[in-house]
């Protein structure tokens, strides 16, 4: 057998790591592929993507919109001939019923899903803005997005404390808020601001505040120290809500902010995501999302921890499941589209995703 000198070695090894890249790139793509059937498999003959074979699972509008960005996100348009573009015709044609959103504008009231599902619904409607398959699916679009935009505009004018001041929680109404429904509304605001639509600056900068009010430096609120964090309800350093709050700050603009640099250092920092955290797909798809815009060395690591950690679990009908016990009743559909939407954020198919 031939000696394989060090000089060869050396000359080989950016072959075999490109070659390893290629390969994990190609098991991604696969995954994507056969997750994209799955979603496909869960709609139902009103056009609504759920849990069809989970009936104490409602939220219909909140899924569907999420199933919607799920497919957006692996590069399909509702205008494509393909199975995919008939169903987020059909999944959009759904969301845009008129029973499906109050006169308010609110879309989380009927199904169930609260600002939760408004934030993710109203922001793939803004993501889908100018993409309906046709003029009248177009104009139905900018109407229910328009109203959804006033709901989460006049949500947040709600007298509140300093505190809760320019964020959003469970209801429109509400007199508190959180960073979780507060980044789907601030997602879905900017989104549509970057669509055209009127989104008052203020809004976005009241918004911008309250995130970062619930900052937290170190854990011992050292201004200036790296590895910080954000809170779910006030100051705090948990590793999802540091995650969404990095996501929405660069969403916002704040790609240079102290905030931003030191939650990006602390999920670096963390060693990535982990099976037995409490939401795994969340965090998964915060950190993914937000760790992308940070780009760089966050950005990469981020890549290749998140496609080693989800394929694997990838069940054999293309779907993703919640690890632990809450999660896992949220069902199968709303794990593979946080899963999907984690590992495709590597194709810039979705404009809020792009930096």
């Amino acid at each position: 057998m031939p000696k394989v000198t060090v000089h060869a070695l050396s000359a080989l090894l950016p072959l075999l790591v490109a070659g390893s890249q290629w390969a994990r790139a190609d098991k991604v793509d696969d995954a994507l592929a056969h997750a994209s059937k799955f979603i496909l498999g869960e709609q139902d003959a009103t056009g609504a993507i759920w849990e069809v074979e989970e009936k104490h699972l409602h939220n219909q509008v909140a899924m569907s919109s999420l199933a919607v960005l799920a497919l957006a996100a692996l590069g399909n348009q509702p205008n494509d001939e393909t199975p995919e573009g008939l169903a987020m015709r059909k999944a959009i044609a759904f969301v845009v019923k008129p029973e499906n959103q109050d006169a308010e504008g609110y879309l989380g009231g009927v199904d169930g899903s609260r600002m939760y599902g408004h934030g993710i619904a109203t922001l793939m409607l803004s993501e889908m803005l100018g993409m309906g398959s046709d003029d009248k699916q177009d104009q139905l679009i900018q109407q229910r997005c328009r109203k959804a935009i006033d709901l989460i505009l006049k949500a947040q004018k709600v007298t509140k404390s300093d505190v809760n001041r320019g964020g959003w929680r469970y209801t429109p109404d509400s007199g508190d808020s959180d960073m979780s429904v507060t980044v789907w509304q601030t997602m879905a605001l900017r989104s549509a601001k970057n669509a055209g639509l009127d989104v008052p600056r203020e809004a976005i900068g009241d918004a911008v505040r309250y995130i970062k009010r619930a900052y937290d430096p170190d854990g011992e609120q050292k201004p200036g120290a790296p590895n910080g964090g954000f809170g779910y309800m006030g100051k705090g350093r948990e590793l999802s809500t540091t995650a969404e709050g990095l996501l929405a700050l660069q969403v916002c603009g704040e790609y240079e902010a102290e905030e931003v640099k030191g939650a990006a250092e602390r999920l670096f920092k963390a060693g990535g995501i982990k099976q037995n955290e409490r939401w795994f797909y969340y965090l998964t798809y915060y950190y993914a999302t937000g760790l992308h815009q940070r780009g760089g060395k966050y950005a990469e690591d981020a890549k290749k921890n998140v496609a080693e950690t989800l394929v694997p679990l990838q069940s054999r009908d293309g779907s993703w499941e919640g690890q632990g016990g809450e999660e896992r009743q949220g069902g199968k559909l709303y794990a593979t589209c946080l899963a999907v939407l984690s590992l495709a954020v590597k194709d810039h198919f979705l404009p809020i995703y792009q930096r």
